[in-house]
């Protein structure tokens, strides 16, 4: 057998995210010999995952950061980087920003396959939004695929034209949901480590960003203690708003219920810990922990601004944030008190009902294993992986 393809991964960081964790659980399931990842980043900083994809055979690329001003210099880097590295057989382009920038340098380079895949629903606030809505205005008319996560990521991204016109495709999510299914072993250690015997563990796991929206859940947390005053939030995560989230604990009174516990290479272990998901995000695309929290077994309560793609199995409930941190609270113990119903009927049976979801999530597509067979053809050849038959 011949060399592998090469893919160009582009992407802000290699960090803990959504993006990047979805793009690992692919890459960790292709036959390499076929099909290898390079990455291309825009930060100097070390990632989570570099060392995992130096191990694989993967190259690590350092680009640019976009501000602007250095529009001019920035094209300039990525006509000098692909004039460098014309053998890819696809550039897959992730940050969907500047991609209306670096895609264009792909194809001209002679790069045969270009892609702009949308994973987020929504922009920052501000100057920035206002940017990144200008920068992706015509993205669909530079890229050879329009890909997205979810409709309202694409149509987010690509615009109602084109979403409208079918040049965009919904592609579901590729998760290794097995490491995620429910273990009871698993959980009596990690809730004896954190402490948790007798208590109960809502959580979330999140970046601290403003479309997270830690506010609103920490206020949705305080009127659970009101009720359930055994309770305890495990939030995951870092960023930029972390300690604006401390702070608001603080002046709630729940600092001490409340556990950062950071970024974890092993989240899935946490999952287990956990009685009850909170995920009130202001926009996403298609939150990749949402379906690893029913792939856990975990009750999960949404926002309605969430796309009900991701509502995958009846664990999922989506609210208003207009309602209130009150009525939310209300709906978490509303479903607990469910839960317990369910638990009187036998321990083991309300085990296996935690087990019970990964076969769905599986036929709604979002398994790695088969999503890594069909995503090396489109490598390859072009097959197109949106259709239904090829990703269901």
């Amino acid at each position: 057998m011949g060399e592998p393809i090469r893919v160009l991964q582009v992407l802000g960081t290699t960090d803990l995210g959504g993006a990047e964790s979805r793009v690992m659980d692919l890459y960790r399931n292709m036959d390499r010999e076929r099909v290898q990842f390079d990455f291309a980043v825009h930060t100097e900083k070390k990632g989570f995952f570099d060392e995992e994809i130096e191990t694989m055979g993967g190259r690590i690329y350092r680009m640019p950061r976009f501000l602007v001003y250095n529009w001019y210099a920035y094209r300039k880097a990525w006509k000098l980087f692909f004039s460098e590295h014309p053998d890819y057989a696809c550039v897959h382009g992730h940050m969907t920003s500047t991609a209306a920038i670096y895609l264009p340098q792909a194809s001209a380079a002679g790069v045969p396959r270009t892609v702009a895949h949308a994973r987020s629903a929504g922009v920052d606030s501000g100057i920035k939004g206002v940017l990144t809505r200008l920068l992706r205005r015509s993205l669909y008319k530079k890229t050879e695929y329009c890909l997205a996560a979810s409709a309202l990521a694409g149509e987010a991204v690509f615009g109602r034209y084109a979403a409208a016109q079918g040049i965009v495709h919904v592609v579901p999510n590729a998760v290794q949901l097995q490491k995620y299914e429910y273990d009871p072993d698993k959980r009596a250690e990690m809730r004896a480590r954190l402490s948790l015997e007798g208590k109960f563990a809502v959580g979330h796991v999140g970046r601290f960003s403003p479309m997270k929206n830690h506010g609103f859940l920490l206020e949705v947390f305080r009127a659970v203690c009101d009720r359930r005053p055994e309770s305890v939030l495990l939030l995951l995560g870092t960023g930029s708003g972390i300690q604006e989230a401390k702070q608001k604990a603080q002046a709630l009174g729940i600092a001490e219920r409340v556990l950062f516990l950071g970024q974890k290479g092993n989240v899935q272990d946490y999952y287990q810990a956990m009685d009850f998901f909170l995920f009130p995000s202001l926009y996403e695309g298609l939150p990749g922990t949402v379906l690893e929290a029913q792939a856990a077994g975990l009750p999960c309560l949404l926002s309605d601004t969430i796309t009900r793609e991701v509502g995958v199995t009846d664990l999922v409930t989506y609210k208003s944030l207009s309602d209130g941190p009150q009525a939310w609270a209300e709906e978490v113990l509303n479903t607990v008190c469910a839960g317990a119903a369910d638990l009187e009927n036998g321990e083991e049976r309300w085990e296996e009902n935690r087990r019970t979801r990964l076969p769905q999530l599986r036929r709604a597509g979002f398994d790695a294993a088969a999503q890594a067979a069909r995503w090396m053809d489109f490598y390859e050849k072009g097959d197109p992986i949106w259709e239904k038959e090829n990703c269901c």
